[in-house]
């Protein structure tokens, strides 16, 4: 009696839009308190997007839970519907009505706070000469201006704060809180010491426009980080305005009009010329050239006809089409790209854990810094001592926000997936990002990935008395009758160049050796040179070109007309046109290219010479291609297996990176890491230089984040740096962080 296998839970996922984060800390804080959960194996909140990706045994916790335990945290949260058509267009709003808010906050403080900048610069010697109304110094009239910014605007720091100390930890409103208050409560104080006191030994020592101009600073930060951050998730927003909006829906005998979202499977579409074509589906009747950029990246229209599958949101350039829908909503191509394009995006490079430590012990620490600072100050300053050391203080801890470091990498990975997608590379997360740039081996598996994966008519060599286009008429008419694909590749073949097919006679298979028949009154023999030697048809001198066509790659069969020898026709799985120049960019790149594949040596040989592959591993079984990864990687090895997502599924699983060549389809986005949506090699050297540019890009955020806060903590403990400038380097360093992460849209492989 077999053993009882443990039954494992099934794993739902809940993609959660949270709303109120403020600095990577928050981020730390809710992905702790998700994971605390029972039921909940796993927990990605991503700060730059917003967004928490939670796996969990739906029999122990459920979304409301979920939700429920972000709200206790102290944020907000809207559940984000899956990608389905416009549905996902939802999902921009709540950013675009929090960048307006910010807007409104950010221009009221300002207004508020430019009469106490005004007072502010008056002080420097260098705009001594500028004129100060008499009204600006009064003590009361700063306190009304900076009253509403620091109480109204500046709420939401003091909501964060609290949420954030009551869980017992603490983020960047705590040091806002702290930093602003510290200055509007001192001068508060000073303003009521010197209340009914005349004469400047009893002028107070204000510093209103300190809190006011550093809430503002930092307010404009936050919303130029916000643009900047939507500009980053812009692919995202592109893939869902790809779709069509109607569908021209035949029912009974009439013509509809309807809603993308009210096409069901197995309805009959027609679709005209311009026309985006609205859903997945199969060619019924017509012809036309389909535009499928947005699909593959490539920019010539592919030919479709009866039979061939189409892409929704893929445009119809020429010729009315009459398709059956196969995929509608969530189950479309286009569906699932958003689907894994917003997963990449939402997940997390390990890279991250860095800065995710960082910046869960970084603020009890800045704290500890600006409370020594103070200490520091106010014993070695003789004069004014507490208003000194309380102003460098605030300086730390207003210039220590963790925002930047929060920022560097979720800005670089939201960057780089969104451009790898545009280019038609869909990576399936971060992790997959971040590991494609240590890759030095590509295995590349033949068939549909150096070749395109089918035959097709190469060579014709007559060597009789009738020439080239009338055997190919003969040849085409007896093969017409097989359904063995190197016949079907010689049928296609000889019809593309146009040549009309007579009908034939007594056809027959002779397995293991060719075929015959009667064409046009003619006796012909197609196939190897056993069936030749069987017949007594003297072709020795053929062998030769047969034996170097082979050599090629190639499958020779010989012909033979009315028991006379006519001539040699092959065919070959022929190598896409980009393979070699890809081969030859990866060498460059100082990629080790290897091809592996069951075929035989001869004919592996020969692809891979034509391919400018220097290596091959040939009759190998799919098991064998997962144990050739396995041993590379013994060797040392990053190995990157790139197949078709189904055959190669050992191999692809086996490897430090699996890579599907292909459309897209399900399988293959399940099977492989990476999918190449453009169906060619120059595919994977763009995929690896775009991962070691988004990885040299998110070392630069992180080198400057912390270099930012390495440099700028000690200058602001030392006095060199005025409040109100740390919180304009602060609110700088986070725009930057992003503003070099956006560098990635642009990039040009």
């Amino acid at each position: 009696m077999e053993a009882e296998q443990p039954l494992v839970a099934e794993q739902d996922q809940a993609m959660l839009h949270i709303t109120g984060m403020t600095c990577a800390t928050c981020a730390v804080r809710i992905e702790k308190g998700l994971k605390k959960m029972p039921g909940v194996s796993e927990a990605t909140v991503n700060f730059a997007l917003e967004r928490a990706s939670v796996t969990y045994d739906p029999a122990l916790v459920d979304p409301e839970k979920l939700a429920g335990k972000v709200e206790s945290l102290g944020y907000g949260l809207i559940r984000k519907p899956k990608p389905n058509g416009d549905a996902a267009l939802a999902t921009a709003d709540p950013r675009q009505q929090e960048i307006r808010r910010q807007r409104w906050r950010t221009a009221v403080s300002a207004a508020l706070s430019l009469p106490l900048l005004w007072t502010m610069v008056s002080h420097f010697s260098f705009a001594s000469a500028i004129w100060l109304p008499e009204l600006f110094m009064n003590q009361w009239f700063q306190l009304a201006l900076a009253a509403p910014v620091q109480f109204i605007i500046g709420a939401p720091f003091y909501k964060g704060a609290f949420k954030a100390l009551r869980n017992g930890s603490a983020n960047m409103d705590v040091l806002v809180s702290l930093g602003t208050s510290a200055a509007f409560f001192y001068s508060l104080y000073e303003s009521l010491r010197t209340l009914g006191a005349h004469g400047h030994m009893h002028s107070p020592q204000l510093y209103y426009e300190t809190s006011s101009v550093l809430i503002t600073l930092i307010l404009l930060g936050k919303l130029f980080e916000a643009l900047a951050k939507g500009k980053s998730s812009e692919a995202i927003k592109t893939l869902m305005g790809l779709g069509a909006k109607t569908a021209t829906v035949i029912r009974g005998e009439l013509e509809y009009r309807i809603p993308i979202e009210e096409v069901v499977a197995g309805d009959i579409i027609i679709v005209k010329p311009g026309e985006k074509i609205p859903v997945d589906g199969i060619v019924l009747e017509g012809n036309s050239a389909v535009d499928e950029s947005m699909l593959t990246g490539e920019s010539m229209p592919v030919k479709k006809r009866a039979g061939n599958d189409l892409f929704g949101a893929t445009i119809n350039r020429n010729g009315m089409l009459k398709i059956r829908a196969t995929k509608v909503g969530a189950d479309t191509a286009l569906a699932q790209i958003i689907r894994v394009v917003e997963e990449a995006q939402g997940s997390k490079a390990p890279i991250q854990r860095v800065a995710d430590r960082i910046s869960g012990i970084f603020v009890p620490i800045v704290i500890g810094i600006a409370a020594a600072t103070f200490a520091i100050w106010l014993f070695v300053d003789g004069t004014a001592a507490f208003a000194n050391a309380l102003e460098k203080a605030i300086a730390v801890l207003v210039i220590a926000c963790p925002c930047a470091l929060g920022l560097a990498t979720p800005t670089s990975i939201m960057a780089g997936t969104g451009r790898a997608a545009e280019l038609g590379i869909l990576f399936k997360g971060g992790e997959c990002l971040e590991a494609a740039h240590r890759v030095d081996t590509v295995l590349l598996d033949k068939t549909g990935t150096v070749t395109n994966g089918k035959p097709e008519l190469t060579d014709v060599l007559a060597g009789g008395t009738y020439a080239d286009q009338q055997l190919l008429r003969w040849v085409g008419a007896v093969e017409r009758n097989s359904e063995h694909p190197l016949a079907v590749a010689i049928v296609r073949g000889i019809r593309e160049m146009g040549i009309e097919l007579p009908a034939a006679e007594r056809f027959e298979a002779i397995p293991g050796y060719g075929v015959r028949a009667k064409v046009e009154g003619y006796a012909l023999l197609i196939g190897t040179s056993k069936l030749m030697k069987r017949h007594n048809i003297a072709a020795e001198h053929a062998f030769e070109q047969m034996a170097g066509l082979e050599k090629q790659g190639k499958t020779a069969m010989l012909i033979a007309v009315n028991g006379q020898y006519a001539g040699i026709i092959a065919v070959a799985d022929t190598i896409k046109s980009t393979s070699k120049a890809a081969v030859d960019r990866m060498h460059g790149m100082g990629i080790d290219v290897i091809m592996i594949t069951g075929d035989n040596a001869a004919t592996a040989s020969a692809i891979a010479a034509e391919a400018g592959i220097r290596r091959v591993m040939a009759e190998v079984l799919p098991e064998g291609k997962a144990l050739a990864v396995k041993q590379l990687q013994e060797a040392g090895r990053k190995v990157a297996m790139v197949g078709d997502g189904i055959n190669d599924a050992p191999a692809l699983a086996m490897a430090d990176i699996g890579m599907a060549v292909g459309t897209g389809t399900d399988v293959a986005m399940e099977t492989a890491d990476v999918t190449l949506m453009r169906g060619d090699l120059a595919s994977i050297p763009d995929a690896i230089q775009l991962s070691r540019k988004t990885m040299a890009n998110i070392k630069q955020n992180l080198f400057w984040a912390l270099a930012y806060n390495i440099i700028g903590i000690p200058i602001a403990a030392c006095g060199f740096l005025a409040p109100w400038l740390a919180g304009a380097a602060m609110a700088l360093s986070s725009v930057s962080v992003v503003l070099n992460a956006l560098r990635l849209q642009r990039v040009r492989l």
